[in-house]
């Protein structure tokens, strides 16, 4: 299952679309340019999405905001199931709620996010997905994603 999220920039006027792929935590950060319209979304994500082993593309879980109203569009382009969050219930997507705090580290509120390009997101990425998490036993998001892909995407736990 990944979880994305949608990071807003200074004013309400940029924003940055995260996958986290929940098993492994290896998060995703994909630049959304203009506007966070749905159907902007919705292109931005089916494209990020991709990226990821298909394995580890079997669903993907929003919460409640409109910037999801084109989750079929998504859903026919990519294959991938769209499920939905109780309102107002974060803990629903703990991931996500944990990889947005560690993205503040380097994008705190109140940031311009229009000004960065999907190569310092992906240098962001980078350092996330190498540093150990607890929840992982200390491995690195980027080690258990390996660990998964030479089992030939095999999930555990």
């Amino acid at each position: 299952m990944t979880v994305p999220s949608l990071g807003i920039g200074k004013g309400g006027k940029s924003q940055i679309a995260t996958l986290v792929e929940r098993h492994t935590r290896f998060v995703m950060p994909a630049r959304v340019p203009y506007d966070r319209t749905a159907d902007r979304v919705a292109l931005v994500l089916s494209r990020r999405i991709g990226d990821l082993p298909e394995a580890l593309r079997r669903s993907l879980t929003w919460d409640q905001g409109v910037e999801m109203a084109a989750h079929a569009q998504f859903a026919v382009a990519t294959n991938v199931p769209v499920f939905f969050c109780d309102p107002h219930s974060p803990w629903q997507r703990g991931s996500n709620e944990n990889t947005n705090g560690l993205l503040r580290q380097y994008f705190p509120k109140g940031t311009d996010l229009s000004g960065y390009t999907q190569a310092e997101l992906d240098a962001v990425a980078s350092k996330l997905n190498r540093r150990p998490r607890q929840t992982l036993g200390f491995k690195t998001p980027a080690e258990v994603l390996d660990q998964v892909l030479n089992t030939g995407g095999a999930l555990t736990g």
